[in-house]
């Protein structure tokens, strides 16, 4: 790589890290809602709900494609991000 390439690329990756340093801030504050959440639950099973899940992704999808982004990529990010969170309430799920 030339020397003014590799400048770029450590100008962009700096962009990314800074970029992640923010997501790392709405996580903190998806996770503290979603205590919230778990908070209102009673049972276990409650903490699925298809119906939801499925809206939330067609929502993605139509924002993604009105934003010009690529819907497989934001797909697959909420997905692990529904699942990740599910894990997360099953493991933090107190019975009443």
């Amino acid at each position: 790589m030339s020397p003014d390439k590799r400048k770029k690329l450590n100008i962009l990756r700096k962009k990314l890290d800074l970029l992640d340093n923010r997501l790392i801030k709405l996580i903190k504050i998806r996770t503290n809602i979603v205590k919230e959440v778990l908070k209102l639950k009673t049972y276990k099973h409650e903490i699925i709900d298809k119906k939801r899940i499925s809206v939330i992704l067609k929502n993605i999808k139509k924002k993604s494609i009105k934003n010009k982004i690529d819907p497989k990529i934001t797909n697959r990010i909420w997905k692990n991000m529904i699942m990740s969170y599910i894990d997360f309430e099953k493991r933090n799920f107190k019975k009443k």
